[in-house]
């Protein structure tokens, strides 16, 4: 499908060199001067019929991302305009009885670079992915054979945690069952063999390492929760110190060129020999890239299943009881925490059609004085540490448009005592608030939060994890230039 494309608005991107920004989008970051109307690939397939206006010397950036449910990817160029984009599923693969994620993410990589048109892939100056936190994987360094299944993000090592938070600092956030560190931990102490040749990779590594070919290398984005210091650009030394510290990889910034694309995949696809290939990140970083909040105060909601809150912040805040940890992004620090509560709760309650149509009959200029804790299970850990948190939905009035406007707003509480106890432990203040997942699509929603909020909130333009691990690429092209 192809689109014309004449007039944009940009944000910066937090990765694009200000020279290059400058040269074409005045301070008001409108189109200095409109280009003829070009017309981009919106969606990519086999078919390369289609006509593509690129210009000579012209250059792409493919990101991947491979999240929780599929892979996707993105093509930009380097104002942000995006010349393809798709996605697939995770294929099915048993091995011996049980799923063979190496085999289906593999399969799937391939996929995605078959699915982008042949007369794109010469202009790809570079590649990144980005994929699951805590994702983790242990391999052979001699030839990248895995040593064991994969941890998945959601996995928790209950054996390990002990272990970890008697050599960790309090609150660290390897404090978790889930960190990749307990999964670390937990394969070292079950495992006797092939400890002098493994190393540990996380999702992204793993899948960027077939593309580049380089074994060992990680991000300092996915590294954090296996231990790296990204303020001090090092492991600690309470780390270091333990035998299985021989398996921690190299870590670089993410976006970071790390080598040439292989040879026999360059000629396989038709990619340039110039094409590089870079670290990766997480799949929420990348989301959070994409929605192109870049200075100290702006945030990004994502109202999914639950409500996750990240805001750019000058300050670093580290603290396990609550789930709160710091991404490092250049020179700032993206503070994240996640409650329980969401759209999981609205789901249980109404059907996709009555919320549509009971929203619309909301007023969100008008305080709800229903007060409601809405969880879709017992526990909570944002704002609120507490496991044995229940759910409170009651008193359900008569009208069913009173009581989704209670929740709707009671939600939006919970998200303004989220961003007020991130100050508290010591955050940048938030002043703007970039709206992702399905709730933004709600406008009576959106309202009621900017009112409780008492703060700008607009839905983001750009939300896919895909197109912001395509920004790093374009950040490890300029990094080469």
């Amino acid at each position: 499908m192809l689109a014309s494309v004449h007039h944009y608005e940009l944000r910066p991107f937090p990765f694009l060199s200000q020279s290059i920004f400058n040269s074409v989008w005045g301070p008001g970051l409108h189109r200095v001067n409109k280009p003829n109307p070009r017309l981009v690939a919106l969606k990519s397939g086999k078919d390369d019929n289609a006509v593509i206006d690129l210009q000579a010397g012209e250059k792409l950036y493919l990101g991947m991302d491979f999240g929780t449910s599929g892979a996707r990817f993105a093509i930009i160029n380097k104002y942000g305009i995006i010349h393809a984009e798709g996605k697939k599923d995770y294929p099915v693969v048993v091995s011996e009885d049980t799923l063979d994620w190496l085999h289906s993410w593999k399969t799937t990589l391939f996929s995605l670079l078959e699915d982008v048109l042949p007369s794109l892939r010469p202009y790809i100056a570079s590649i990144s992915i980005d994929g699951t936190s805590a994702t983790t994987l242990v391999v052979d360094s001699t030839g990248g054979n895995p040593l064991c299944r994969p941890f998945l993000y959601n996995e928790s090592c209950p054996d390990a945690l002990p272990i970890v938070k008697s050599i960790a600092p309090q609150n660290h956030t390897v404090c978790s069952g889930s960190s990749t560190l307990c999964k670390l931990v937990s394969w070292w102490n079950t495992n006797d063999t092939h400890k002098d040749s493994a190393v540990l990779l996380h999702q992204a590594d793993w899948l960027l390492w077939l593309l580049h070919g380089k074994l060992g290398v990680s991000d300092y984005n996915n590294a954090l929760k296996v231990g790296y210091d990204p303020e001090s650009e090092s492991y600690p030394q309470w780390l270091l110190s333990q035998p299985y510290s021989r398996v921690l990889p190299c870590v670089k910034a993410p976006g970071t060129p790390v080598g040439s694309i292989k040879e026999d995949i360059r000629i396989q696809f038709g990619f340039p020999k110039e094409c590089i290939v870079c670290t990766g990140t997480t799949d929420s970083i990348a989301a959070f890239l994409a929605a192109r909040a870049t200075q100290p105060g702006q945030a990004v909601t994502s109202l999914g299943s639950t409500l996750a809150i990240k805001l750019l912040s000058t300050t670093r805040i580290e603290d396990s009881r609550f789930g709160v940890y710091s991404h490092r992004l250049d020179d700032k620090w993206l503070v994240g925490g996640a409650s329980n509560t969401g759209g999981a709760v609205l789901r249980q309650l109404f059907s996709d059609d009555q919320l549509e149509k009971l929203s619309e009959q909301i007023n969100p200029m008008e305080a709800s004085p229903l007060d409601y804790y809405p969880l879709a299970a017992i526990g909570e850990r944002f704002p609120v540490a507490d496991p044995q948190m229940v759910p409170r939905l009651q008193p359900r009035p008569e009208s069913d448009v009173e009581y989704l406007h209670g929740i709707l707003e009671s939600i939006a509480r919970i998200e303004a005592k989220a961003y007020r106890q991130l100050k508290d432990l010591g955050a940048t203040e938030v002043k703007e608030v970039f709206t992702a997942g399905g709730g933004a699509k709600n406008e009576k929603w959106m309202k009621i939060r900017e009112r409780v909020l008492g703060l700008p909130v607009t839905q983001a333009i750009q939300t896919e994890a895909a197109y912001g691990a395509a920004q790093l690429a374009l950040k490890g092209a300029q990094e080469t230039l």
